[in-house]
């Protein structure tokens, strides 16, 4: 989700995601999101398991803004390069 700010927040749910995001707005979700409202969902996947939607989101929220656009613009190509201490940095 995209928090006021432009910050995200990665989380999980077993249920509607919607409802869930809602939820969010109401102040009824993690410390974070209720700090940083409105949210607005920006990106989601389903996973067949808790277990794996657990492990993706731990993996998500590892990850850098630049990378975590990437996946939520759909360039996907780009992920690999965009790993933490692997990002081009301009010399000159």
């Amino acid at each position: 989700m995209r928090c006021t700010g432009g910050a995200f927040y990665s989380g999980s749910t077993n249920g509607d995601v919607e409802f869930r995001v809602a939820e969010h707005n109401a102040g009824l979700g993690a410390n974070f999101t209720r700090r940083h409202r409105p949210v607005t969902l920006v990106y989601c996947e389903e996973w067949p398991t808790v277990a794996q939607a657990y492990e993706r989101e731990k993996q998500v929220q590892g990850w850098g803004r630049a990378k975590k656009l990437a996946l939520i613009e759909g360039r996907g190509s780009e992920l690999p390069g965009l790993a933490r201490g692997r990002q081009r940095k301009d010399v000159g």
